[in-house]
Parts: C-alpha cells; sequence; structure tokens
C-alpha cells in the first residue's frame, strides 16, 4: 500500500504491456490510476484517477525503485513486457 492506495494488476491486464492500477481498498478501476511501466523503470499514466499529483509522484517513485521485482511478478503471468509507446 503506497499514500493509501493499492498497486495491483489482474489477469485481466496481462493482454497489455506491463501496467499497474493504484486504487482504494475497494480494488476497483472506477476511479483508480492506470500506470504504464518501461523498461527503465518510467512510467505513463494513462488515467490519474481520483489521485492527487502528489500522490501519482509517490507512486511513480516507487515504480521506479520497485520496478525490477514488479516485473517478475508480471512476467510469471504475461508474455507482453515493458510499455514501449
Amino acid at each position: 500500500m503506497i499514500c493509501g492506495y493499492y498497486l495491483y494488476f489482474t489477469s485481466h491486464c496481462i493482454i497489455e504491456a506491463m501496467h499497474v492500477h493504484a486504487s482504494d481498498r475497494r480494488l476497483s478501476e472506477t476511479g483508480s490510476a492506470k500506470i504504464f511501466v518501461k523498461g527503465n523503470g518510467d512510467t505513463e499514466v494513462k488515467d490519474q484517477g481520483r489521485l492527487t499529483d502528489r500522490e501519482l509522484r509517490i507512486i511513480r517513485d516507487f515504480i521506479k525503485v520497485n520496478y525490477k521485482e514488479m516485473y517478475l511478478k508480471w512476467s510469471s503471468m504475461s508474455n507482453n513486457g515493458f510499455y514501449e509507446k
């Protein structure tokens, strides 16, 4: 949990490039942020949801530090890699 939001992906997510959702405790996509992760840990925000700019910045910083470990989980379920524009 980062800034009061859970970071997660679901089995429905793995058809796209690596990304995470940031959601409150309801874990629904309504109001959640969708953040794509690039191969160097940089991120691209697809949808900010209800997150403030500050919350989003903290979450993006967390992803930058932890993206390799996050990718290990992602790649165990998906053949799609990092986000490439």
